[in-house]
């Protein structure tokens, strides 16, 4: 987990790539009133935060990891409470809070940046982009591979719902190929490692 970046990561990139283009001038390390976002906007007092499918629990998105299942649920939920308690906590500060999951970075660019461009004009974005994956369980008696989803509403923590069915693997966010995958191929190489020479 030491090694899982939490600033400057590609979709912060893209977005703030798309954001200048529009036109949209912002901040970066803006200290606001709670936690750091990822783009702020001071006058217009909005802040943007671009969440981890897997860290901040994608309703399409977050896949339940198989091993270490007890510390891996209480890190989702703990993320998610937080998650919680900052946009509840800058929005009693005045500002408007702007919440987008990498997925929607990488596949739906223009919409995201529509979406930050109406928080702007202080329009309240619609509900369900509130959603949140605050624990998974396995469900064997529906068969192998069923999982139960709690989900919860960010604004209003007591808005729970469930869902039953496969588990989600949490592969295609639409991320681009990268230029290492493209690398090794071209070169005939397979993604294994190498054997490590003994002696």
């Amino acid at each position: 987990m030491a090694r899982v970046k939490g600033k400057n990561t590609s979709p912060e990139r893209l977005l703030r790539s798309a954001l200048w283009r529009a036109g949209m001038r912002y901040r970066l390390n803006y200290k606001a009133p709670m936690g750091r976002p990822d783009v702020v906007f001071p006058g217009a007092r909005v802040a943007v935060f671009v969440d981890g499918c897997f860290w901040h629990g994608c309703p399409a998105h977050y896949s339940r990891p198989r091993s270490s299942e007890e510390f891996w649920s209480g890190k989702l939920l703990a993320n998610v409470e937080r998650d919680s308690r900052l946009t509840l906590g800058l929005e009693a500060a005045g500002w408007r809070v702007v919440r987008v999951f990498e997925h929607e970075v990488y596949q739906e660019l223009d919409k995201v940046v529509r979406v930050v461009e109406a928080a702007m004009r202080g329009e309240r974005l619609p509900d369900e982009r509130d959603w949140r994956v605050s624990r998974v369980d396995p469900v064997p008696q529906e068969g192998e591979g069923w999982e139960r989803r709690e989900l919860r509403l960010l604004r209003a923590w007591d808005v729970v719902r469930h869902e039953v069915g496969p588990r989600k693997t949490g592969r295609d966010k639409g991320r681009p190929k990268g230029p290492r995958a493209a690398r090794g191929s071209a070169r005939g190489r397979t993604s294994a490692r190498p054997k490590r020479r003994s002696g």
